[in-house]
C-alpha cells in the first residue's frame, strides 16, 4: 500500500464568481517527485497557494490531509509549521541582505531572548554544504546568480524542516547548466525522503525528473499517471484537450524588401563605458520575416535589441536604417512612434503595470489614439478595442477590469502583445516570448506570429529554446561574446548542433 503524505479533496476556489478550481482532488506519495502540469490559468498555482496558506482556510471549499491528519491552514506559517514550504517562480529574497539572513528571515534561532547568530551561521554552512553551494554565509544575495538564489530558497525551506517542498516553475529563468544542478539537488533531496511537488511547462524536464504526473485543465483534475507511462505528446493532449500535431506551425514566405538595416552597431556598458556589450553587429531584416537571434546567456542578444529599441542607457555607435531612413531612437517612445515595439524578457518588471486592469494595460501605450477634445479619454472606443484584442488573442480573464496581476503568465504575455498590436507596427521584437508559459499558449503565440508576418510585420525573436528558433525562424543569427558569429538560412538542413557550435565560438565550415 502506498504511503500518501498529502491528499487534497474536492478543492473549489472562486474569484469574482469565476471558478479557478472546481472539485480538484490531488494526492502525493511520500518521497516522490510529483509533477503538476497544465496550461496557464489551469489552476496549478492556485491549488498550491491553497496548500501553502497563501489562500487561507475559509476562502475555499474542500479538505486537506497531511500525514493522514486533517489540516487547517490559516496562513503561510501554519503550512510551514506542518512541514510544507513553497518556492514561488518570483523568488522572495532580500537582495541587500546576506545568505544566512535570508535563510533565517522570520525563523531566527534565538536563546534567552537574543538572536543566536553563530548558530545560524553554522546551520547555514551545513545547508550550503549539503546543497554543494560553495559560497560564504555572509555573501549578499545580489551577488549571486539566479540558479544560486534558487538554491538559497531551497536552503530556506529546509531550515524550517520542510518535508514537502513545492517548486513553481523553478527553472524558468535558469541556464542549462543551472537546470542540471537543480535537478541533481532535487534527486538528492528525494533520496533523503523529501517529497517534491514540481510545477513546470518544460515537459522534457518533467519526464526526466518526475515519478508521477498530474494534469489540471480549466480548474479540474484530468488525470494522474506514472511518468514512465507518459510521453510528451500524451501530456500535451491531456493539458489542452486536443491533439497538437505540429507544435511549430512555421510558414515560409517570399521576402525581398529590406525593412531594417543595422551597420557596425556597437553597444557600451552604462556602468563601464569602456566595455563593449555588442561589438560591430551588422544585419538586415526583411518585411514579413521572422529573424531568430540565438546564443548563450551573456552573448549580447538582449543588449543589442534593447539598444535598438532605445531601452539602454549606455553609449551606442553605428548606423540603423528603417525603410532606408536613418533611425535614431534614444527612448522607447521614439521607437513606438516609428513603428517598432519590443516585448521584454521580464514582463513583470518591464511589460505590465501590476496594479492596473487588463484594459488599462492594453491601451497604455496608445492613449493618444483615444484622446478627444477637452482632453478626455474615449472610454467606449478604448473598451471596444480592448475587447476585440481579448477575443483575437484568446485572453482568459474574468473581465477587462480585472487586475492584470491576477492573470496567468501566458495571459499576461498576451496582454503585453495586445498593447503593442493596437499600434501600427513595422517591426516587433520578441525577447523570450514563450518563457514560462504553457504549450497551448505557446502554440497560440506561434500562430499569432504567422498572422503578423502575413500582415507584413517583421519580427526579431530572441529565444534560448533552440527547437523554438528552428521551428519558427526564417533566418537565424548566432551571437557569441557580443559579436554576430554566424548567419543561417533556416531550411531543412539547419540543426541545433550547428547553432550551438557557432554559439560557443566555433568557426563556420
Amino acid at each position: 500500500m502506498q504511503d500518501i503524505i498529502l491528499e487534497m479533496k474536492g478543492i473549489t476556489k472562486a474569484f469574482s464568481g469565476v471558478k479557478a478550481l472546481d472539485q480538484v482532488s490531488f494526492s502525493v506519495v511520500r518521497g516522490e517527485i510529483h509533477a503538476l502540469c497544465g496550461e496557464n490559468g489551469a489552476g496549478k498555482s492556485t491549488l498550491m497557494k491553497v496548500l501553502s496558506g497563501v489562500y487561507p482556510h475559509g476562502t475555499y471549499e474542500g479538505e486537506i490531509y497531511f500525514n493522514q491528519e486533517k489540516l487547517t491552514i490559516r496562513n503561510i506559517t501554519d503550512a510551514e509549521q506542518a512541514g510544507i514550504a513553497i518556492i514561488h517562480q518570483e523568488l522572495a529574497l532580500f537582495k541587500e541582505l546576506s545568505v544566512y539572513e535570508n535563510i533565517f528571515m522570520g525563523n531566527e534561532i534565538s536563546s534567552r531572548g537574543r538572536i543566536n547568530v553563530p548558530a545560524m551561521l553554522a546551520k547555514t554552512q551545513d545547508l550550503l554544504r549539503e546543497m554543494k553551494l560553495r559560497i560564504s554565509p555572509y555573501t549578499t544575495v545580489k551577488q549571486l546568480g539566479t540558479g544560486q538564489q534558487q538554491i538559497v530558497e531551497i536552503c530556506k525551506a529546509l531550515s524550517k524542516n520542510a518535508t514537502l517542498l513545492i517548486l513553481d516553475e523553478p527553472t524558468a529563468s535558469l541556464s542549462e547548466g543551472e537546470v542540471d544542478i537543480l535537478i541533481h539537488i532535487l534527486a538528492e533531496l528525494k533520496a533523503k525522503g523529501v517529497t517534491c511537488i514540481y510545477i513546470s511547462h518544460k515537459l522534457d524536464e518533467v519526464l526526466k525528473l518526475a515519478d508521477t504526473v498530474t494534469v489540471i485543465r480549466d480548474g479540474r483534475s484530468i488525470g494522474t499517471k506514472p511518468a514512465r507511462d507518459l510521453t510528451k505528446e500524451a501530456i500535451i493532449r491531456m493539458m489542452v484537450g486536443r491533439e497538437i500535431t505540429d507544435l511549430y506551425p512555421k510558414e515560409a514566405h517570399v521576402r525581398e524588401e529590406t525593412v531594417l538595416t543595422v551597420k557596425d552597431y556597437t553597444v557600451y556598458s552604462a556602468g563601464n563605458p569602456g566595455r563593449k556589450l555588442v561589438d560591430h553587429a551588422s544585419f538586415s531584416l526583411k518585411r514579413g520575416e521572422v529573424l531568430g537571434l540565438a546564443g548563450l546567456v551573456g552573448a549580447g542578444r538582449t543588449e543589442l535589441v534593447s539598444a535598438l529599441y532605445g531601452f539602454h542607457n549606455g553609449r551606442c555607435e553605428g548606423e540603423v536604417l528603417l525603410e532606408g531612413k536613418r533611425l535614431d531612437t534614444r527612448h522607447p517612445e521614439d521607437s513606438l512612434q516609428r513603428g517598432i515595439a519590443m516585448l521584454p524578457e521580464d514582463r513583470k518588471r518591464h511589460g505590465i503595470v501590476e496594479i492596473m486592469s487588463v484594459r488599462n494595460n492594453m491601451t497604455l501605450a496608445n492613449l493618444e489614439a483615444y484622446r478627444r477634445k477637452a482632453d478626455y479619454i474615449d472610454a467606449c472606443q478604448e473598451l471596444h478595442d480592448a475587447n476585440q484584442f481579448r477575443e483575437r488573442l484568446r485572453i482568459k480573464t474574468p473581465g477587462l477590469e480585472t487586475c492584470i496581476k491576477n492573470l496567468s503568465g501566458g495571459n499576461q504575455q498576451k496582454v503585453v502583445l495586445a498593447k503593442y498590436l493596437l499600434r501600427k507596427l513595422k517591426v516587433l521584437i520578441l525577447d523570450e516570448p514563450t518563457r514560462g508559459i504553457d504549450v497551448g499558449a505557446k502554440y497560440e503565440i506561434y500562430n499569432l506570429i504567422n498572422r503578423l508576418t502575413e500582415e507584413g510585420i517583421s519580427i526579431i525573436m530572441i529565444s534560448s529554446d533552440l527547437p523554438e528558433v528552428l521551428g519558427m525562424a526564417d533566418r537565424v543569427l548566432v551571437m557569441n561574446q557580443g559579436r554576430i558569429k554566424g548567419e543561417f538560412i533556416n531550411d531543412h538542413t539547419l540543426d541545433q548542433e550547428q547553432i550551438m557550435h557557432c554559439a560557443v565560438g566555433g568557426t563556420l565550415a
